[in-house]
């Protein structure tokens, strides 16, 4: 059995997108739709998105979605002809909410809004992020917050996945296999 909610994390560089797009292009079908939480705001983050369009290739869709993504997400059920979609990445997501002044019971109902459009999509959808709680501990209030939530928003979209990768050096760890049969 496919799964459903894949989550691939993991830290900056390590092969989590790249893995993401190999995956999602296994699946069967000619309409893929990467949905992109990145908001460009210099030259080399324009740069970085071209390289990214350019390595999906002419068979991805991508749209620029970078806060309301479960909204998103529950229209692709209604588009019968895709195959797959990619959420890259959830880390971006949290800092487009806090930005936009979210507090922290704004972020987790979103969280929740976003467990919930994931769970009642038709399509296979495969979840980026970062893991940003292995360094230590940031000097500041802001950085610690951002910190907190990302790491929540990870968990609470862990719980649901049936799937969850951790990717080291390019390197994917299975962490969470909802269909692997236990013995």
């Amino acid at each position: 059995m496919n799964s459903k909610i894949t989550l691939i994390i993991g830290g900056c560089r390590s092969g989590k997108s790249s893995q993401a797009i190999y995956l999602a292009n296994q699946i069967l079908g000619d309409k893929r739709l990467f949905v992109a939480t990145s908001v460009p705001t210099d030259k080399e983050m324009d740069d970085r998105v071209e390289k990214h369009q350019k390595e999906r290739g002419s068979d991805w869709i991508t749209a620029e979605v970078p806060i309301e993504i479960s909204s998103k997400i529950r229209e692709l059920s209604i588009d019968s002809n895709l195959s797959t979609a990619i959420v890259d990445c959830l880390t971006l997501w949290v800092s487009n909410l806090m930005f936009n002044n979210f507090d922290d019971d704004n972020i987790l109902s979103m969280t929740q809004d976003l467990q919930n459009a994931l769970i009642n999509s038709s399509v296979p959808i495969f979840l980026v992020s970062n893991e940003v709680g292995c360094g230590i501990v940031p000097e500041n209030a802001l950085a610690r917050r951002f910190r907190d939530m990302a790491g929540m928003v990870n968990q609470k979209i862990a719980q649901i996945a049936d799937k969850v990768i951790y990717m080291v050096a390019g390197i994917p760890m299975i962490i969470k296999d909802s269909h692997k049969d236990l013995m």
